[in-house]
């Protein structure tokens, strides 16, 4: 699976928020896509099926890690998922809370 993923989604995959935004700090793109997933929309799907395989409560950190460093909250990734289709779907409402933040933000900086 190392091979698979780039360094980022490898730490986005092991919810490894200091490499991630190491990474990013270094130049990563926090809009990358690899396996069919932008880099958010993978966030959210390891958050919200390590909360379901796990039975411990949702964590929102590499989501954090990612808007911190500019995703764009409402790129789809090849298939058409957005990232608050993806946080819907988990019920994640830390991630969704934090996507309408970053959503409105970008929307006020448009006008």
């Amino acid at each position: 699976m190392s091979d698979y993923w780039t360094p980022a989604h490898q730490a986005v995959e092991h919810e490894d928020a200091e490499a991630l935004a190491r990474l990013l700090a270094a130049g990563s793109d926090p809009d990358e896509v690899c396996g069919n997933m932008t880099l958010l929309t993978h966030a959210i799907d390891v958050e919200g099926d390590g909360s379901l395989q796990s039975g411990q409560p949702l964590t929102v950190h590499t989501t954090a890690v990612l808007l911190a460093f500019g995703a764009h909250p409402e790129l789809a990734d090849p298939d058409g998922h957005t990232p608050m289709d993806m946080a819907s779907h988990y019920g994640h409402d830390l991630a969704i809370k934090l996507l309408q933040t970053h959503i409105s933000r970008r929307v006020a900086d448009n006008r």
